[in-house]
């Protein structure tokens, strides 16, 4: 990568961190509903991977994807405005947090329902199989997900069929408020893509050039046509579940632990200090743009209208 491509990813991960603690702030001011789950500590997971796709590569995820969306291209300004609402969100305000897409960039989507995106995955691999685009599926999960029916069918398919899927969990560590171990019969999620003769890795999640080459590994593998691969990225939410989670069933120390392995620190390091691509006062001048960005972000979201009644009754079906 050229040094500006270096500099977008960091730039990414900070959007991400800021724009998901304004959220946090406007759902405790009541200005959003619903809920509310946050990437902040998974930053490097979804950056590393939608800088390993290409175009026409796919991306389905589940509910934590305010992330996610801004890696895919969705500006702040619109996926601000769908937090809170507003009709200049990127679903137009009818989606909220767990529903925010745009396919004219390839992101299919956040999902509410654990694990039910994951057919949805195969089916659009299967697609792309069947018209010979040379396309690859990315779809993530939490390792919750992988205790879920539709996991084991999703997965079992990809391989009877050997579709084009990446299949990422992102482990970070809590299924909700349980613990991997209390829930998964194998100490490691990717044991169980074993059971589909699925190839699988495991790799560190804080570190995002470590996310970025195994990611890009698993792309060229799945592009050669040996169908899928499945890709377990240990990770860490540093917030609760959700907003409304109390967080009785971590310590403090367990957080603090992984917090000094954050994610941006780790990265703002090897900018700096191992690949001497940056100095500190670069990339606190786009620390100070990022907070720009969203503060306008935050304004323009506020000062957007809500949806016309009549919108309900809009994107119900396909025209013809």
């Amino acid at each position: 990568m050229e040094k500006k491509e270096y500099l977008e990813l960091y730039y990414q991960m900070v959007l991400i961190r800021r724009v998901e603690e304004e959220a946090a702030q406007l759902y405790q001011q009541g200005k959003i509903g619903g809920f509310l789950h946050l990437y902040i500590g998974q930053e490097a997971v979804s950056t590393g991977l939608v800088a390993a796709r290409r175009p026409e590569d796919r991306v389905i995820t589940a509910y934590r994807d305010h992330g996610v969306a801004i890696n895919c291209g969705i500006p702040a300004t619109q996926v601000l405005a769908e937090l809170l609402g507003k009709a200049t969100g990127c679903s137009k305000g009818k989606g909220g947090s767990m529903h925010m897409a745009d396919v004219t960039r390839n992101f299919w989507g956040g999902h509410a329902i654990v694990g039910a995106h994951l057919p949805l995955a195969s089916g659009l691999a299967m697609g792309d199989q069947y018209q010979g685009n040379k396309a690859v599926t990315i779809c993530m999960f939490g390792d919750g997900a992988t205790n879920i029916g539709f996991f084991h069918e999703a997965v079992n398919l990809s391989k009877v069929w050997n579709l084009p899927v990446l299949w990422v969990c992102e482990n970070n560590q809590y299924g909700m408020g349980t613990a991997v171990e209390r829930a998964s019969a194998v100490s490691q999620i990717r044991q169980k893509a074993e059971g589909y003769a699925i190839p699988n890795s495991r790799v560190d999640g804080m570190n995002l050039l470590d996310v970025i080459q195994a990611a890009a590994e698993a792309m060229a593998y799945i592009r050669s046509g040996q169908g899928p691969y499945f890709l377990e990225i240990m990770t860490y939410r540093y917030r609760g579940h959700s907003m409304g989670d109390p967080e009785r069933y971590r310590q403090a120390d367990e957080v603090k632990k992984w917090q000094e392995n954050d994610p941006i620190g780790i990265y703002r390091k090897q900018l700096v200090e191992t690949l001497g691509i940056a100095s500190e006062a670069e990339l606190d001048e786009l620390d100070e743009k990022v907070a720009a960005e969203v503060r306008q972000a935050v304004l323009f979201a506020e000062t957007s209208p809500e949806p016309a009644p009549e919108a309900l009754f809009e994107n119900i079906y396909v025209e013809p």
